[in-house]
């Protein structure tokens, strides 16, 4: 049952906890953009790239996961 909560999370690099908080994370921001673009929508000059910003930061945070080296493990540059 453990393996089913652990094992995205350890293909991404991260612990449970590290996963959770990356997600939760990530879902504020989302929600986050998603008030500007409702917002945005009322009074277009508020919030004009806010959203896309969010959108593309997320992207860049997104991409690099399960790329990058965990904090417990040893980089060598040669």
């Amino acid at each position: 049952m453990i393996e089913t909560f652990t094992r995205h999370p350890h293909q991404v690099g991260e612990t449970y906890g590290e996963h959770m908080g990356a997600a939760a994370g990530f879902g504020v921001t989302l929600i986050a953009a998603g008030m500007a673009c409702v917002i945005h929508a009322v009074f277009p000059f508020l919030f004009e790239k806010t959203a896309s910003h969010c959108v593309a930061r997320l992207h860049g945070t997104m991409s690099l996961r399960g790329r990058l080296p965990r904090h417990d493990e040893t980089v060598v540059q040669i």
